[in-house]
């Protein structure tokens, strides 16, 4: 079965709330990052000191039919349509490895 991948990155402490809505919408999991931001809305200083927003990076591989569903969670649980919340976005995924939960019994990325 096609699969896809969710790519959302949000402030720090919202990695919860994103893995909590895509589970809620049918996804089976994620994996969780840390990185750090450097957009329009990342400009902020005490003291003239530059401050680096920290950011997590929450990777959800999901089937591609409910990939629509899962990201409007996403983005509902997120609040990612109100600005400097963060971004997420959809990547097509054209092989996978090393969950043969998810790939059925032939293990080849064939399901």
């Amino acid at each position: 079965m096609p699969t896809s991948l969710i790519v959302s990155i949000v402030r720090k402490g919202w990695g919860d709330t994103v893995l909590t809505a895509s589970k809620k919408a049918g996804a089976h999991g994620g994996t969780v990052m840390l990185g750090r931001g450097v957009g329009i809305h990342e400009n902020q200083s005490i003291l003239g000191i530059a401050i680096e927003p920290e950011k997590e990076i929450v990777l959800t591989l999901v089937y591609t039919d409910a990939a629509d569903a899962i990201l409007d969670a996403i983005v509902a649980a997120a609040k990612l349509d109100e600005p400097g919340n963060g971004l997420a976005f959809v990547v097509p995924v054209s092989r996978l490895e090393g969950v043969p939960h998810v790939l059925g019994s032939g293990g080849d990325g064939s399901a």
